[in-house]
């Protein structure tokens, strides 16, 4: 009898789940509460350009991403480099160039990335130092350390070294990085070659012509099951042997098994019977440390600049990526906290603008509220102190026929990327085909 799995969520996670799932003859439902594909990538024209208002860059170091790149045949381009940096440091704005901004950062991130070619010889398996009795006690005590706490411990940073450290992981974490996990920079040290260069590279350089849109558009044409948008889904019943889907029309799907690749920031749109176990629990609970937000911000004339800023700015990084015909610049930014932002508001560009330049003049903003946004509560997952080696995994195993998959789990890059999502759609899938063919 063919076998029938539900997969709640069409973000990459589970568009490629649906794909890999059918192609083993499954019979597959997709159930997505927004009206659109994509999940937390979402390419829209806004500002006169096509915008990515989530996930960005890729990279052929990333390579589930290639894969997909290679797959549907999309081409990848540079983002423009920048001719100005400023940088706030002690209330004051300094001026150089971009390779003398990142210069002055390269210290301390090598601080920050001590220790992990030790803790992640393949950061595949990112844990494995749990088990070795020389790393286990330095591993822990690592995650419960901030990348700043890192800096801190040595009297010889400067505080303009520390400034730029904490902008960059203001903007990496998407949160405050003084409560993120040390662990989670080293780790993405470990998948970029341990080089700040490589890791900057990987996260900020090049985009898709077309947009992400060319990639998760396609993805969904290959499906030849349903995909129902506008259907949230409001409770899953799961056991060892099957699972029953609710929506929230009051319909209910029963399968053999349910992939839900729903973030962290929105499980408690769902409810589960049985109830999640403690340790998954206390992770919904406590959430990450993704609180931040992404700004696109449009300015007069062309101006090719890269800035920085510490807490407690509304913005930390900004950089600009398009020169559109009409003589302006848009620019994207950065912050650790969402609720500083009025996303759709010039002054709020402006405010951030003048952060580092106020003679520039700010016409329009945009940007999506993901934290605040019912569907996903969060924007990447970035991982608080304790953490990275108590919270993610809890989920790759259930006991019963619910699985999930989605970036905040993967075994790769969590968040920041797509690589994750993608990796963890495919591997899920396979587990399922496993468990119920």
């Amino acid at each position: 009898m063919t076998k029938k799995v539900v997969v709640v969520g069409a973000g990459f996670a589970g568009l490629v789940a649906a794909r890999e799932l059918q192609m083993f003859g499954i019979d597959v439902e997709v159930v997505e509460a927004r009206d659109r594909v994509g999940g937390r990538a979402w390419t829209e024209n806004r500002l006169g350009a096509d915008l990515e208002l989530g996930a960005t860059w890729v990279h052929w170091h990333q390579p589930h991403t290639w894969s997909e790149i290679t797959r549907y045949q999309r081409e990848i381009y540079q983002s423009p480099e920048c001719e100005e940096a400023y940088w706030l440091t002690g209330g004051q704005v300094k001026t150089g160039t971009e390779a003398e901004m990142d210069g002055l950062q390269l210290r301390g991130m090598e601080k920050i990335f001590e220790g992990s070619r030790t803790f992640f010889p393949d950061p595949y398996n990112q844990l494995a130092a749990l088990d070795d009795p020389s790393m286990r006690d330095a591993f822990i005590a690592a995650d419960h350390r901030s990348p700043i706490d890192e800096l801190l411990s040595d009297p010889s940073f400067t505080q303009e070294e520390i400034d730029l450290c904490e902008a960059f992981w203001s903007g990496g974490y998407i949160g405050d990085p003084r409560q993120g996990s040390a662990l989670m920079a080293k780790h993405w040290a470990s998948l970029s070659s341990h080089s700040m260069e490589e890791m900057v590279e990987q996260q900020l350089k090049y985009k898709l012509k077309g947009g992400m849109k060319g990639l998760y558009e396609n993805i969904a044409a290959d499906l030849t099951c349903p995909v129902h948008l506008s259907t949230p889904v409001t409770a899953i019943k799961h056991t060892p042997n099957e699972s029953v889907v609710t929506l929230q029309n009051g319909e209910k799907i029963e399968c053999d098994a349910v992939i839900v690749t729903v973030p962290v920031g929105a499980l408690d749109t769902i409810s589960f019977d049985p109830p999640l176990p403690p340790a998954m629990r206390k992770v919904v609970d406590d959430k990450w440390n993704s609180t931040g937000a992404k700004i696109w911000i449009k300015v007069e004339g062309h101006h090719s600049m890269a800035a920085m800023a510490p807490q407690p700015a509304v913005a930390n990084v900004l950089k600009s990526e398009v020169f559109t015909d009409d003589g302006s610049t848009i620019i994207v930014a950065f912050g650790a906290f969402h609720d500083k932002f009025n996303l759709e508001d010039p002054e709020c560009g402006q405010h951030i603008m003048n952060q580092w330049r106020d003679d520039l003049k700010v016409t329009a903003c945009t940007g999506h509220d993901w934290v605040a946004d019912p569907w996903s509560g969060q924007a990447w997952a970035s991982l608080k102190k304790g953490q990275f080696t108590d919270s993610w995994h809890h989920f790759h195993e259930t006991g019963t026929r619910l699985h999930f998959a989605g970036s905040d789990w993967a075994r790769g890059w969590r968040g920041v990327v797509i690589d994750g999502a993608l990796e963890m759609g495919i591997r899920t899938a396979r587990d399922v085909a496993k468990e119920i063919l």
